[in-house]
């Protein structure tokens, strides 16, 4: 074991890992409430692994409804710093086949309501969300792609839409006009909420339809998207299994220290409760204030 935990989280149509053994199902009391259910706990090879199914068992959660700030939060809880999101997409780009991966390496928020912070109640933080995606994450993840043989496309915008909805086809060409290349409904606040946390974060996006801007195709359906999720599932776990067995964390990655600076409060004015409530993740900050 080389001392760090990885957490994944499961999208649409990867709701287990059957390869994890040592499992232990934990439950976790956050302060934001509760997460999509129970994180399956445990090793995958030598890779101590924290597994999540972001909709719950039996995907019973909305985009919409999924309690991100429970999530995250959690993971932080059971000692988790690096998170790999697994997230099925719409592609908005005609080289994105359905069937394929992309990494991307950068996020258009159009969610409206989800809460999209830790903060507030007392307390104002800004981190830094130029670059929403660990690099060092990524990086490590395309050298797996390769090594796998994985179709895949290195970099793009992923917007996120609320839902449950598909997009009309004037939405769909609208994100296009702007160069995006997925489109999803659960990255965000997702990242955002990683980056506060200050936990590594990584996006491995399954494209599973050309949304419905492909004149030549059918506007998306769910009985289509299911088709591809399966077939993408498979190839998702090798995915992970082949992150878990390269997952060797570098020092120094800024994700880990985003709060340092971005902390605007008097730390003396934080409301008792407010401290009480962001203890994990303020402790390194708050000192003896």
């Amino acid at each position: 074991m080389n001392g760090h935990k990885l957490g994944v989280i499961g999208g649409s149509g990867l709701y287990d890992l059957d390869e994890l053994v040592d499992v232990e199902r934990c439950q976790v009391d956050t302060p934001f409430g509760e997460p999509s259910g129970k994180y399956i706990c445990g090793n995958l090879g030598e890779q101590e692994l924290v597994f999540l199914p972001r909709h719950g068992e039996g995907h019973t959660l909305l985009p919409s409804e999924v309690n991100y700030r429970a999530n995250i939060h959690g993971f932080r809880q059971l000692g988790v710093r690096h998170i790999l999101s697994v997230s099925a997409v719409g592609s908005l780009r005609e080289d994105v086949h359905p069937g394929e991966m992309v990494v991307p390496d950068q996020l258009f928020d159009r969610t409206r309501l989800r809460p999209n912070t830790f903060f507030g109640q007392g307390v104002v933080a800004h981190v830094s969300f130029g670059d929403p995606f660990c690099p060092q994450l990524r990086a490590t993840l395309l050298e797996v792609l390769r090594e796998l043989n994985l179709s895949h496309h290195d970099g793009g915008t992923y917007v996120c839409m609320e839902g449950p909805c598909f997009s009309t086809r004037a939405e769909s060409e609208f994100y296009r006009s702007m160069g995006a290349s997925v489109i999803g409904m659960t990255n965000l606040p997702e990242a955002k909420l990683a980056r506060e946390a200050e936990i590594c974060y990584a996006t491995l996006a399954l494209s599973t339809d050309y949304d419905c801007w492909h004149q030549s195709e059918e506007a998306v359906s769910v009985e289509a998207v299911l088709a591809v999720v399966r077939q993408n599932s498979a190839a998702a776990r090798r995915v992970v299994a082949g992150l878990a067995s390269r997952f060797r964390p570098q020092a120094g990655c800024k994700c880990q220290s985003a709060l340092a600076n971005a902390i605007m409060t008097d730390l003396g004015r934080i409301p008792m409760a407010t401290r009480q409530r962001l203890a994990l993740l303020l402790e390194s900050y708050l000192g003896d204030s």
